[in-house]
């Protein structure tokens, strides 16, 4: 399994709604499981800088790339690139199903 996270910050606390709105469209391609879209709850107190969290999971890193090839990905890139101040993204392969207890 694949998990993707990435990270964003908004370059004005006012851009929060349309940056969450621009990467829900993302819930539209398929092969994206688990997918989410958070407000941060900026509880750690070491970092609080990133605003918004994007969360899915693929089967595969062919899915994950085909996910990153399709139209509505780039057009979530048209809508959020704008607003966004920092992106961070990280790929990572799991060896577990679900999160363990």
């Amino acid at each position: 399994m694949i998990r993707h996270v990435v990270l964003f910050s908004a370059k004005d606390p006012a851009y929060l709604p349309a940056i969450k709105e621009g990467l829900e469209i993302l819930a539209g391609i398929p092969g994206a499981h688990n997918f989410e879209v958070c407000y941060n709850t900026k509880r750690d107190t070491l970092s609080r800088e990133m605003d918004v969290v994007v969360y899915c999971e693929f089967d595969s890193l062919e899915d994950l790339d085909a996910y990153k090839k399709h139209p509505l990905y780039e057009e979530s890139i048209r809508r959020v690139r704008p607003l966004r101040d920092q992106r961070i993204a990280a790929d990572f392969e799991s060896t577990y199903a679900t999160c363990p207890a």
